[in-house]
This record gives C-alpha cells, sequence and structure tokens, in this order.
C-alpha cells in the first residue's frame, strides 16, 4: 500500500487542488438553487480539465519544462514578450488571489460551523489559517500534512456517496441534467463558477512542473495519461455527487444556501445533528490544502515565467508564494459574506481560463517542444472546443451584464 502511494501522479494533486471549499460550496449552491439543471456543467468541466491537465502534463513530461518556462522560452525573441507576460503573471495573480481568498474563507467556515457565527471568529480563523499555510509553506513540512488533509477530504467524498445513496435522487433527472446543457434564469454565474471550481487555470502551471519531475521521458506518457484520467475523472465524480446530493436534498426542501450551517443539512439524512462536525473537518481540510497549492503554484509559475530560481527555498519563490496568502487573506477580511467569496473566486477563474488555455495550446503545437507528440488535430479540436466555450460563456456573462 506505501509503494502505490508512493506512485501516486500528480493527477491526484491536481485532483486535491481542484476539490477545495470552493467546489463543495459551488456545488452546494448550484444543487440547492437549480436542483440537477446545472449537471451538465460539471460533466463538461472535468471532461476539459482531462483534456487540458493531460497537454500540460505532456509538455511536462516530454519537453521536462513547466508551462510557466516554456511560453517564457517562447516569447523571449517577440515584441509581445513583455506585455503577454504581463498579462499572464496578472491573471495568475488576480486569479490566485482570489482563489486564495475563497481556500481561507472555506477552511474558515468549517471553523465557523463549529463555533458559531459570532462576532471575530470567521476573521480570526482567516488570520489564522493564512499563518498556518505560510508556515508550512516555507517549513517544507506542508507535504506530509497535504497527504493527512487529503485523506480527510477523502472521507468527506466517501459521506457524500453514502448520503447520496440514502437520499436516492431522482436518477433520470440527474441524467437529463447531465446531457442537456441549459443555463435557468439567473444561473449564468453559477455555471461559470463550476466550470472556474473544477478547470483551475493554476493548476496547470502546478501540472507541467510536477509531471516534470515525476516522469522523465516519452515512455511515462501512459502512466502520465491514465493518472490523469483516474485521478480528476474521480474528483469530477465527486463534485457531480455533491451537486446532486444537495438537489435531492435543499432544493427539494425549498432551502436556500448562505451559511455553512445551511450547508450542512444535505448531511442530515446521514448523519443527523452530527452533520456540522463532518462539514466543519471536511472544509476546513479543503480549504488548507487549496491555501498551499495555490501559493505553490504560483510561485512555480511565477519564478519561472521571470526566469528566477523556482526552488521552494528560495527568496523570489518564497515571496511571491508569501504574497499570495497575503492577499488572500485580505480580500477574504472585506466583509463579504464567506459563500459570495468562494463563488467570486470561482466566477474569476472561469474567465481567466480561456486566457491560459490559450497559451498552453500554443505551447502544445510547437514540434520543437514535443517533437511527434505535439498536438494532432483531434487534440486541438477539443482543446479549441474547450476554450471557445469557456471563452463563450463569460462572453455572454459580460454583455448580460453591460445590457
Amino acid at each position: 500500500m506505501n509503494e502505490r502511494l508512493r506512485n501516486v501522479g500528480p493527477g491526484a494533486l491536481v485532483a486535491a487542488a481542484f476539490i477545495g471549499p470552493g467546489t463543495v460550496t459551488a456545488c452546494t449552491v448550484a444543487g440547492a438553487s437549480h436542483g440537477f439543471a446545472l449537471v451538465w456543467a460539471l460533466v463538461f468541466a472535468t471532461f476539459a480539465t482531462i483534456v487540458l491537465q493531460e497537454m500540460a502534463a505532456r509538455l511536462g513530461v516530454v519537453a521536462q519544462k513547466g508551462l510557466g518556462e516554456t511560453l517564457a522560452g517562447l516569447l523571449d525573441a517577440t515584441i509581445w514578450k513583455w506585455p503577454l507576460i504581463l498579462l499572464v503573471g496578472l491573471a495568475l495573480y488576480l486569479g490566485n488571489a482570489a482563489y486564495e481568498a475563497g481556500n481561507l474563507s472555506g477552511a474558515a467556515l468549517g471553523i465557523q460551523a463549529l463555533a458559531g457565527e459570532t462576532d471575530g471568529v470567521f476573521a480570526g480563523s482567516v488570520a489564522a489559517i493564512a499563518v498556518l499555510a505560510g508556515a508550512l509553506l516555507l517549513s517544507g513540512s506542508y507535504r506530509l500534512i497535504e497527504r493527512v488533509l487529503i485523506g480527510l477530504v477523502v472521507v468527506m467524498a466517501m459521506a457524500f456517496v453514502a448520503t447520496f445513496a440514502i437520499v436516492r435522487p431522482d436518477i433520470g433527472a440527474l441524467v437529463a441534467g447531465a446531457v442537456t446543457p441549459v443555463v435557468p434564469e439567473g444561473a449564468l454565474l453559477t455555471v461559470i463558477a463550476l466550470i472556474g471550481t473544477t478547470v483551475v487555470p493554476y493548476n496547470l502551471f502546478l501540472h507541467s512542473t510536477a509531471a516534470k519531475t515525476k516522469w522523465q521521458g516519452e515512455e511515462d506518457l501512459g502512466a502520465m495519461r491514465a493518472d490523469t484520467a483516474v485521478a480528476i475523472g474521480l474528483g469530477g465524480l465527486i463534485a457531480i455527487l455533491i451537486l446532486s446530493t444537495s438537489a435531492a436534498s435543499l432544493f427539494a426542501a425549498g432551502i436556500e444556501v448562505s451559511s455553512a450551517a445551511e450547508m450542512a443539512g444535505q448531511f442530515e439524512p446521514l448523519f443527523g445533528p452530527y452533520s456540522k462536525y463532518l462539514l466543519a473537518i471536511g472544509l476546513f481540510a479543503a480549504g488548507l490544502t487549496s491555501a498551499i497549492t495555490a501559493p505553490l503554484a504560483t510561485g512555480f509559475a511565477m519564478t519561472e515565467i521571470l526566469k528566477l530560481e523556482s526552488r521552494q527555498t528560495s527568496r523570489g519563490f518564497r515571496l511571491i508564494a508569501l504574497s499570495v496568502i497575503v492577499i488572500g487573506a485580505a480580500l477574504a477580511l472585506t466583509g463579504t459574506r464567506p459563500i459570495e467569496i468562494i463563488v467570486l473566486a470561482q466566477f474569476a477563474n472561469g474567465l481567466l481560463l480561456p486566457i491560459i488555455a490559450a497559451f498552453l495550446l500554443y505551447a502544445v503545437n510547437r514540434p520543437e517542444l514535443l517533437g511527434r507528440h505535439a498536438n494532432g488535430t483531434l487534440a486541438n479540436v477539443l482543446g479549441i472546443g474547450v476554450v471557445l466555450v469557456a471563452a463563450g460563456l463569460g462572453l455572454r456573462l459580460i454583455v448580460t451584464a453591460i445590457a
């Protein structure tokens, strides 16, 4: 068993990163507000994640370069170098700062679910979790703790599976929601949030860097693809179970979600009064895990793009990673309701996705990088399709807001 755990690839890290408080919250809100109508968004998001993460990991395995390092190299001799580096840098920083705010808010919600919504509990929890995440990131001992937290998230996922079986959702409605892409009135932001909570732009940078460390050449492509498909597929399934459980319990009862206590209502068929404890553990574990991976990925990406030393102990890496935690904590303490911060973070990621994905597509179409493993027609059709759908949803939201 220990040997199997050591052989788990970067796909598991990516899945653990996107199964954070944003996933729990966005899926719960979607199910409680719209029933099964938005299951299709998670099906699309899971498929899109597998497609894009495979490209990022293939870049790392074959070219032995991270996405940030690759982009910096491709742009080095062009007039677009600094404008595009600035664009990507801002996208990463702003997106990850919003995402970090959601992570810290989600973990704080877990504590708040136990301590109650009294004055100072949320703010104090955000500050304490930010300090803990920063300390773990600096110490290097976060790897062991991260495994423990991932285990706690798995426990929560198993609870959703059990609750799903007990509440017995309408399978016909679930299947219909999975294959019928409709956007109910007022649900567009939620759709983008569901996509943003699954297809996380920073994971593309994290996956490519982790893959080049885990695997050493094209002979490992089969293992990489299997790891990516299985791990991310299971992560997507968990997200669908969360939404479906919420739809069958909260939506059926007409309960709107605006607090951690209301989110815990979907566990009540199985755990009764102990529901809040389960949700508290899950949100805290998911939040702290993701609160580490977001600044970690930003540190890797930005040091690669700026051609700085990318070791986790380097000064540049630490300054970049810690700044994401500080900005995220500041955003989380603005006074906005935690649920709204988390959904907004996923929304921001959904809008940033087309920019980062377009850069990735450009990189994996370069034969000088990937040789015969550069994108073929099918991979490009799938990748461009993902980018167009994500861009179309974002454009529709902007047009709707202006109108």
